[in-house]
């Protein structure tokens, strides 16, 4: 039987570090006890937006698809409802990213796409979780508590990614002088 090689570029391996990053932190939030379900600071979704302002659109998803996958089979919830909730919070966070990259690029830095995202990801939950699993208006009820919460997470995210590109910037400048000396 032949033995096929696989090729991979080091972008490949850029996604691979960062989504194997992004699911260590998903499995170490699973871990923090939270006075109400499904309430996480979200540091996972950091990861995806420092890939979004590094590398781009598509490493971004991948990274934030990555995580979603391989970090309910690590925590044993791939295809329950907490795996479906994660999926829906990861893809509406994607989408706010794209349109809010796309469409508001020159306004939004770190700090307001993070608010983005975590609003997107909060409403893409509910909306799967009334869609699917709660079709009560009662639901709605918590909507506004965890909006709040998801606002204040966003915020110090999106400083956390801010102060993170800060230190990339300032790790990068001393090669960048060194090599504009050569």
């Amino acid at each position: 039987m032949p033995v096929e090689t696989v090729i991979t570029r080091p972008e490949d391996h850029r996604i691979a570090w960062l989504a194997a990053l992004a699911i260590a932190i998903h499995v170490l939030e699973a871990a923090i006890p939270s006075p109400v379900p499904g309430l996480k600071p979200g540091l996972a979704n950091l990861v995806t937006l420092l890939a979004l302002l590094v590398f781009g659109w598509g490493a971004a998803v991948w990274v934030s698809l990555l995580r979603v996958l391989v970090g309910s089979l690590l925590l044993g919830t791939f295809l329950t409802p907490t795996f479906m909730l994660s999926l829906a919070g990861a893809l509406a966070s994607l989408l706010a990213l794209g349109l809010g990259r796309g469409l508001a690029r020159r306004w939004l830095g770190p700090l307001g796409l993070s608010l983005l995202a975590s609003l997107g990801h909060i409403s893409g939950q509910f909306a799967l979780a009334y869609a699917l699993f709660i079709p009560h208006p009662g639901l709605w009820h918590l909507y506004p508590p965890l909006l709040t919460a998801a606002l204040i997470f966003g915020i110090l995210n999106g400083i956390i990614a801010s102060l993170a590109l800060q230190g990339m910037d300032r790790a990068h400048a001393p090669q960048q002088e060194t090599a504009s000396r050569t």
